[in-house]
């Protein structure tokens, strides 16, 4: 029998523009459908760091432009615009492989918001950096215009920064599911979803703020009641010590040892720790549930037990 596996797509996945992205694509799309060849239920969703990035600058240099005809583009709508185009990179790319192989399966690319709490402490205190550099004065008029956010970055200039909430439903989870179960190869959540949150009556409003993908692929697979999460990164095993004389690659873990480690400091924040903290979510949330975190290319390996790091109870 097969799997319900969701994979979360790390950014070296995808490329930082969009000739790296087309061929990125192919080689990630040959990895999925190495899974999808051995009879595994595929849902993939994906980071989109650089590309929310260069969207949201074309955006801003577009309203600097002409201010008195551009408005600005609300973070959450380029969150769904680079959905969109990623997706149809990867639907692309995962069809032509498929058929290369004699393999008769649709591939749809959904257009994914996930609801958070609008009283998540990471609205209190926005980290994450998105967008252009502005000068000094260029960050005090959007301070004083649009209340945003901003931090001083090393010297380079002003960013605006805005909150990461956790994760709390997939507001399209039935229709992925429906999709899943009539045998697509599904694409969601891209960029960790639209993040969303309800107001009066069922009006769902985008909020300034970006999901981490790992929790967001977490939820996306618990609400899926998915066997595996597969979390895709830049190296093949977890590690302690890292990059020291002492390093040392994790084949396995429960739950409770990757706390310990997390709590000594091995995994960096905005790194490995919130794969590992995804992981360990996912493990814990249904006896039976696997999360294996390594690279891209040894995911069908990991799947069958021969790499990567496995999380489970």
């Amino acid at each position: 029998m097969g799997k319900r596996i969701v994979i979360a797509l790390g950014g070296n996945a995808l490329g930082n523009n969009l000739p790296e992205q087309m061929v990125a694509v192919k080689q990630t799309a040959r990895a999925i459908v190495d899974l999808i060849q051995e009879g595994h239920q595929v849902v993939i969703a994906h980071g989109n760091g650089p590309q929310v990035g260069m969207i949201q600058k074309a955006m801003t240099e577009l309203t600097r432009s002409d201010p008195d005809k551009y408005i600005p583009c609300p973070l959450s709508v380029c969150v769904a615009m680079s959905q969109g185009y990623i997706g149809y990179d990867l639907q692309n790319g995962l069809r032509e492989e498929m058929l290369d192989r004699g393999i008769s399966k649709g591939v749809a690319t959904v257009l994914t918001q996930v609801e958070v709490d609008p009283d998540d402490p990471a609205f209190r205190c926005p980290t994450k950096p998105i967008g252009a550099f502005m000068t000094r004065e260029e960050a005090e008029r959007m301070v004083a215009e649009r209340g945003y956010d901003v931090i001083e970055d090393a010297g380079r200039g002003y960013r605006r920064v805005v909150a990461s909430p956790r994760p709390q439903s997939i507001v399209e989870i039935e229709s992925i599911r429906d999709m899943v179960e009539a045998g697509l190869v599904v694409v969601a959540c891209g960029g960790g979803g639209i993040p969303v949150f309800k107001t009066e009556g069922h009006h769902l409003k985008g909020a300034a703020a970006v999901i981490d993908k790992d929790f967001a692929s977490c939820t996306l697979a618990q609400q899926l009641d998915a066997d595996c999460l597969i979390i895709l990164t830049a190296v093949e095993k977890v590690a302690v010590h890292f990059g020291k004389p002492e390093q040392k690659w994790l084949d396995r873990l429960t739950p409770d040892q990757a706390r310990i480690y997390m709590g000594e400091g091995h995994f960096a924040p905005g790194s490995m720790l919130p794969k590992v903290q995804a992981a360990v979510q996912f493990a814990e949330s249904k006896p039976g549930r696997t999360a294996l975190i390594t690279l891209l290319e040894k995911a069908k390996d990991g799947i069958a037990g021969r790499t990567g790091t496995v999380i489970s109870l």
